[in-house]
């Protein structure tokens, strides 16, 4: 059983991330990997769905809010693209499995080798050993991030996007399902940059506005400085708390950088804000991460 020591707690607390390497086995990395692949193969994606997925905040904001195919993704396994894959007309100008930035955003609900792993009894341990009572599951994503392509993700909080009253009440898992190297774009934190609050918010946007989220606050311009890189090997999983401050670069390498990802919210005495873009819906209300 994976066990989680009161050293690596402790660091936890005190970085805001954690890495548990050789969580998963070579195998079950490969299994994901097989599974993203068929999901790519089967997937049509009409034209004028076809959402580029970018962190910039005027793209995002384009991009993503005038899009009801994002918006309505929280309960669905939906597929979006790199930047500059489309042409003018939404078509792809590489073959699909080469365009794919991620799959969003209900994986651990919808898809069966997804589900295993977000409920397998490591991952449950892991999560009674941080001392989470009633962790519920808010969304998944597998994130590709292509070979010369794979976009580069700006220092972001993930509270910004998930937002809980009291905060501190998420925790992302990250499954680095291939290598993560600084070649092709491993994840870069602040340490201790989890302790002071949101800087900025993406909320639901008031009915008639022409996007359908907005940014409230802003991101503060960190210096590169600051940032650490967490180099990760296959297999391993980094603990992510939901307030520390964390980019990836653009991958310029020849090879990707696959991983699964999912987040949990305490759900013991906190609330979800009714303005996150993502909400539980009827179909789908939060599965506690506990089986």
């Amino acid at each position: 059983m994976a066990s989680v020591s009161q050293q690596q707690i402790q660091k936890l607390q005190e970085d805001g991330f954690l890495v548990l390497e050789h969580f998963l086995s070579p195998e079950e990395c490969d299994s994901m990997r097989r599974q993203a692949q068929r999901l790519v193969a089967g997937m049509e994606v009409p034209a004028h769905c076809r959402t580029e997925f970018s962190t910039r905040e005027e793209e995002q904001l384009q991009a993503q809010g005038s899009s009801d195919y994002f918006l309505t993704s929280g309960d669905k396994i939906r597929f979006f693209f790199e930047k500059g894959v489309l042409d003018e007309r939404g078509n792809l100008l590489l073959p699909k499995e080469k365009s794919i930035s991620k799959i969003g955003h209900a994986l651990h609900a919808h898809d069966p080798v997804f589900k295993q792993v977000t409920h397998s009894l490591k991952v449950q341990e892991v999560a009674r050993q941080l001392g989470l009572e009633r962790p519920v599951v808010v969304q998944s994503m597998y994130i590709f991030k292509q070979p010369g392509i794979g976009g580069e993700v700006t220092p972001h909080q993930d509270a910004t996007f998930l937002h809980t009253e009291p905060l501190g009440r998420i925790l992302g898992f990250w499954f680095a399902l291939e290598d993560a190297t600084q070649e092709n774009g491993c994840l870069w934190f602040i340490p201790g940059s989890h302790t002071s609050g949101v800087s900025r918010r993406m909320v639901r946007a008031s009915p008639g506005t022409s996007s359908c989220v907005e940014f409230v606050g802003s991101e503060p311009a960190y210096a590169d400085s600051h940032f650490i890189p967490l180099p990760v090997s296959k297999g391993g999983l980094v603990l992510i708390h939901g307030e520390v401050v964390h980019k990836s670069d653009l991958n310029s390498s020849e090879s990707s950088r696959h991983v699964y990802t999912f987040h949990v919210m305490e759900a013991k005495d906190s609330s979800w804000s009714r303005e996150n873009w993502l909400q539980p819906t009827p179909e789908l209300p939060f599965p506690s991460l506990y089986t």
